[in-house]
């Protein structure tokens, strides 16, 4: 972790930015928009990209993917301009909380990845790039948007190590626990070997 030298009360209210800006439920705006229906009573329910794609809608599924990573990103980015490096992590770590249980939904969100994907380019691009990079390679490999998941949070605090970025280690940690806690259902039917696959129906 970087050293916290921002104020307590000012570390507190970008917290709550951060935890407002990612709960922002862009997959069930996006989908109520363009008459859809609601992501919530669609496929696993969940509000994130992977379940918008079973809607059929690409352009959906690409606006959903974007602006649940530009949350996370804001998030990092503002609170790094106006405190500091200690504030970007805290958001950080806030917005993803946010994406995950969003209290305009009585705190039943997404599992969080593109959310994950747009903090890490935020915060450290170059590990931003090779999650990205490790996401799009797990994805291919197996079909599985799960899988792709697991695979990139994993070597997040790899690639930390790897490009000297240790000082968002902690963070990575907690943000991986995250991520694995969220997709402890996936984990099971991964290893029971009933995960649909990209383009299956559940």
């Amino acid at each position: 972790m970087p050293p916290m030298t921002t104020p307590q009360e000012l570390l507190l209210l970008w917290a709550l930015i951060g935890y407002l800006l990612g709960s922002i439920p862009f997959g069930v705006i996006l989908t109520k928009i363009m008459g859809l229906g609601d992501l919530r009573s669609i496929g696993s329910g969940n509000i994130g990209a992977t379940n918008v794609l079973r809607t059929g809608n690409k352009s959906a599924v690409a606006g959903t993917l974007l602006l649940d990573g530009a949350k996370g990103a804001v998030a990092v980015l503002l609170a790094r301009a106006f405190a500091g490096e200690d504030a970007a992590q805290v958001a950080a770590l806030t917005s993803f909380l946010g994406h995950c249980y969003p209290v305009w939904l009585r705190f039943k969100g997404g599992k969080g990845v593109a959310t994950f994907l747009g903090i890490m380019l935020a915060l450290i691009w170059p590990v931003g790039l090779l999650c990205c990079a490790t996401w799009i390679a797990g994805v291919a490999l197996t079909r599985i948007s799960s899988f792709g998941a697991l695979l990139a949070a994993s070597f997040s605090t790899i690639w930390m190590f790897l490009t000297a970025h240790t000082d968002a280690f902690v963070l990575g940690v907690l943000l991986t626990l995250l991520v694995f806690w969220r997709h402890r259902e996936n984990i099971w039917r991964l290893k029971a070997g009933t995960e649909p696959r990209i383009g299956e129906k559940r």
